[in-house]
C-alpha cells in the first residue's frame, strides 16, 4: 500500500510532537512493507515561494513545499488555489492508496478535496484545535487565557495581534535572497531573520498605539471576524464530509470536536504510540538532590515562567534540596526566552537549550520530577507519554490531555492550571517528602508502542479503502 502522510512541518528543522509522531509512524509503516511518502511545508526565504524540493529523512521520502507566508489575506492561510494545484500534481504523480493528514496548516483546504475528487480515502489525526482556531490552533486568547467558547467577534479581535503573513517589505527581501541563492549559492536567510528581529525590537520600542492605530485595529477586527466565520463554515462544509475518519489521541480533544460539530460516529479515540525501543536501554539514576525539569518549547502557552515563578516562592532550605533545569530551544521567542533567563538567574536554575531526540530518554531518566505547566488545552503531549515510558514522576496542570494522561498517585500529581501558589505548594510538598515520588509507578497502564499504533492505523486504512471501493460500486449505473 502506498501511504501519503501530510503534515505542516517536518524534521529536522521542526521536532515538536506532531512532526516526531509523523516520522515514527511513517518509519513503522515502512517496516510493515508499505511505501510511505511525507508531504510537508517549510518556510525558507532563500528559496522561491511555492517551489518544491525533494529530500530524504529517517529513511522516508519527503516532498517539501516552500511556503514563505506571502499571504494577502487571512483566507489564504487555509485556502490557496496555487498550493492546491501543486498538491494535486503530486497526488497524480504519487498515486497513493490513502492520504493521512496530520495537519493542514501552511497548506490548503483544497488538498483534502483533491483527494476526494480522485477517490483517495482521507484519514485526519487531530493533534490540536487548528480546525477551530486560526491562532496556532491552541484555543488561547491573545492574553493567554483559555478560549472556552468560540465567538467569532472575539476571534476577530484576537487575530488583530496575530502575524500570519509576511509584510510586503519582507516578501521583497525574500525574493531578493532567493534570487541571490539561485545565482550564487549564498544563503542570506539567517542574517535576514536576525535583522528582522532587531527591526521588530526597534519598532516595539517607539511608544504606545495612537488613536489612529486603534481605529485601524477596529476595522481590521471587523474584517477578521468575517474571515473567521467564513473559515469555520468552509471547514465544516469542505473538510468534514471528505474525511473518512478523524482520529483523536485524547478523550478530551474528541469531546471538544464533537461539540464543534464532527459527528461522533466519524471520530475515533486512538492514543498515539511512540518508539519504545529508544527507552529500554536507559536506566533511571538517582541523585542526592531532587532533580526537577521542564522539557518543551519555551513559549508562554507552555508556561515555563510559572515554574520559575513558583521556584522563587520555595523556602531556601527546600530549594537547597533540589535543582531545576529547563530544556527547550532558544530561537522561537527571543523576548520571552530573555525573561526566562532573567528569572532563572534569580533562582539558580539552568536553561540548557534543546535536547537532541536521542538524548531525551537519558534526560528523563535523570529527572526526579518533570513539570508540565501548560496553560492551554494540551491534547496528548509527547513529553508526558515519554515521561510515562521512562517512569518519570510528573507534576502537570489539571487541564485537558495532561490531566487525562497523568493519573494522580500513579504516574504523578496535578496542580491548578496557571496557579503559581498551588504549583509552589506542590513542589514544596514533593521536594520535602521524596517518598511521594518513590511511591509512584506501582500500577500504571503501559504506553502503546508505535508498532501497535501502526497496526491499528493500517486496519483503518484498509477499512477506508474498502469502504470507498464499495461506495464507488454502488454509484455506478
Amino acid at each position: 500500500m502506498k501511504v501519503l502522510l501530510v503534515v505542516h512541518n517536518f524534521l529536522p528543522n521542526h521536532a515538536a510532537g506532531t512532526e516526531v509522531y509523523t516520522l515514527q509512524l511513517g518509519q513503522e509503516l515502512a517496516r510493515r512493507g508499505h511505501d510511505v511518502i511525507v508531504f510537508a511545508a517549510e518556510k525558507d526565504i532563500s528559496l522561491a515561494d511555492l517551489s518544491v524540493r525533494e529530500r530524504e529523512y529517517g529513511g522516508l521520502r519527503v516532498v517539501e513545499l516552500i511556503n514563505n507566508l506571502h499571504y494577502a489575506d487571512l483566507r489564504e492561510t487555509w485556502e490557496q488555489p496555487r498550493i492546491t494545484a501543486i498538491f494535486e500534481s503530486w497526488l497524480e504523480r504519487l498515486a497513493p492508496d490513502v492520504v493521512h493528514f496530520q495537519h493542514l496548516w501552511y497548506l490548503s483546504v483544497g488538498c483534502i478535496e483533491a483527494c476526494a475528487a480522485r477517490y483517495v480515502p482521507v484519514i485526519f489525526t487531530l493533534h490540536d484545535y487548528w480546525l477551530q482556531c486560526a491562532r496556532y490552533g491552541q484555543r488561547v486568547h491573545a492574553d493567554s487565557s483559555i478560549c472556552h467558547t468560540i465567538e467569532f467577534r472575539r476571534c476577530g479581535e484576537c487575530l488583530t495581534s496575530f502575524k500570519f503573513a509576511q509584510s510586503s517589505t519582507e516578501r521583497g527581501l525574500a525574493r531578493w535572497i532567493a534570487r541571490v541563492r539561485g545565482t550564487t549559492g549564498l544563503n542570506f536567510g539567517p542574517a535576514a531573520r536576525g535583522a528582522a528581529r532587531l527591526a521588530q525590537g526597534w519598532k516595539d520600542g517607539r511608544g504606545g498605539p495612537s488613536a489612529g492605530d486603534a481605529e485601524r485595529a477596529a476595522r481590521r477586527a471587523d474584517v477578521l471576524t468575517e474571515r473567521v466565520a467564513e473559515r469555520d463554515h468552509t471547514f465544516r462544509e469542505r473538510i468534514v464530509p471528505n474525511v473518512y475518519r478523524f482520529l483523536s489521541p485524547s478523550h478530551f480533544l474528541l469531546r471538544r470536536f464533537v461539540e464543534w460539530g464532527i459527528p461522533e460516529e466519524r471520530i475515533q479515540f486512538l492514543r498515539t504510540g511512540i518508539d519504545l525501543s529508544r527507552f529500554g536501554k536507559v536506566e533511571r539514576t538517582r541523585s542526592e538532590k531532587v532533580r526537577v525539569a521542564f522539557l518543551g518549547t519555551l513559549a508562554p502557552h507552555k508556561a515555563p515562567h510559572l515554574l520559575l515563578e513558583a521556584w522563587q516562592r520555595l523556602a531556601p532550605e527546600l530549594a537547597a534540596k533540589a535543582e531545576l533545569v529547563l530544556y527547550g530551544p532558544f530561537q522561537h521567542n527571543h523576548e520571552y526566552v530573555a525573561e526566562l533567563q532573567r528569572l532563572a538567574g534569580l533562582v539558580g536554575a539552568r536553561l540548557a537549550g534543546s535536547l537532541a531526540r536521542n538524548d531525551v530518554p537519558r534526560a528523563l531518566c535523570s529527572t526526579d520530577l518533570l513539570v508540565v505547566p501548560s496553560v492551554w488545552w494540551e491534547n496528548s503531549p509527547l513529553v508526558i507519554v515519554e515521561g510515562i515510558a521512562t517512569r518519570t514522576p510528573m507534576l502537570v496542570s489539571d487541564l485537558g490531555g495532561m490531566a487525562e494522561l497523568v493519573q494522580p498517585g500513579h504516574s504523578g500529581y496535578h496542580f491548578k492550571v496557571g496557579d503559581v501558589e498551588d504549583l509552589a505548594r506542590k513542589l514544596a510538598e514533593l521536594i520535602g517528602d521524596r517518598s511521594k515520588l518513590d511511591a509512584l509507578y506501582r500500577e500504571v497502564e503501559p504506553i502503546k508502542s508505535v508498532a501497535r499504533d501502526a497496526e491499528q492505523i493500517e486496519e483503518i486504512y484498509f477499512e477506508a479503502i474498502d469502504a470507498l471501493r464499495a461506495a464507488r460500486l454502488t454509484e455506478r449505473p
